[in-house]
């Protein structure tokens, strides 16, 4: 049964630790991935409250050249494999802002958009999060499931539980810290004053891609998102902050999907 693999929420004075909050220091982000550890995600309704919890260092979103293909996403890839699914990842330009096709030999194949036959007494329309297999699957009638790679967190980023689909936003704006714009005072020549606060309004460049899903318990903002990436190939890999990353054009139709209140199941690690 799902609920006896789904790990008690962590939990702090009554409001679930944020591994959005908490983001990797320098040292512990992956060199190869420093958009991994983008710092606040950002809420659509608010920015960073003063006295919060202020995250450690962290790297400056950037733009890098895409790396070559590694791990499991090495080598040839099948040519049906590439003509299967080049209709799914293609190039996307009826969008506020073109989504750009994805290089689909830079991703393991076993993380593209499929519909699998899935058991389970989750009602149609629940997601279900492994992160420990790196899927996400919107469950759908008559026992299947719409199954999506995702990139989760670090070793030490992780999170599980329950929590509702509470807000949907399409191309989010992004709020980091000013702690780390202190540190990072090259980061200002990205930044503006938006409507929540000093941010990086959502675009092409926003290390939360084309869409985010904004997960709460109850009344209270996990500060976890299901949100898009500008690294596709970090798919299948545990290099987040603790967010849940998505393929581009996989957010967007899982967002079509998704309505608000939509029920989200993270299920904890093995041990």
């Amino acid at each position: 049964m799902l609920a006896h693999r789904v790990w008690a929420l962590w939990v702090i004075g009554g409001t679930m630790m944020s591994a959005c909050m908490q983001t990797a220091s320098a040292q512990s982000c992956d060199d190869r991935y420093p958009m991994t550890c983008p710092g606040f995600m950002g809420s659509p309704s608010r920015a960073p409250q003063p006295g919060a919890p202020l995250p450690p260092q962290v790297l400056a979103p950037r733009i890098l050249p895409q790396p070559e293909p590694i791990g499991p996403a090495a080598g040839p890839v099948d040519p049906a494999v590439l003509n299967r699914y080049a209709g799914l990842y293609a190039r996307l330009d009826a969008d506020a802002f073109p989504v750009p096709a994805v290089n689909l030999t830079q991703i393991d194949e076993r993380f593209l958009r499929r519909t699998i036959s899935y058991p389970t007494s989750e009602p149609p329309g629940t997601i279900v999060i492994d992160p420990q297999s790196h899927f996400l699957y919107l469950v759908q009638p008559g026992g299947q499931a719409i199954r999506y790679g995702v990139g989760v967190g670090r070793e030490g980023f992780g999170w599980s539980g329950i929590a509702t689909v509470h807000e949907k936003r399409e191309w989010p704006d992004w709020y980091p810290p000013k702690e780390m714009v202190q540190r990072q005072p090259e980061l200002r020549r990205q930044l503006t004053e938006l409507q929540s606060g000093i941010g990086m309004a959502g675009g092409p460049r926003n290390p939360l891609g084309a869409r985010a899903l904004y997960l709460w318990q109850g009344n209270k903002d996990t500060l976890f998102r299901i949100h898009g990436t500008l690294e596709p190939w970090t798919i299948g890999r545990s290099v987040s902050s603790g967010c849940i990353r998505m393929i581009n054009q996989d957010v967007i139709d899982l967002y079509q999907r998704t309505p608000v209140d939509t029920k989200v199941i993270v299920l904890g690690r093995a041990t």
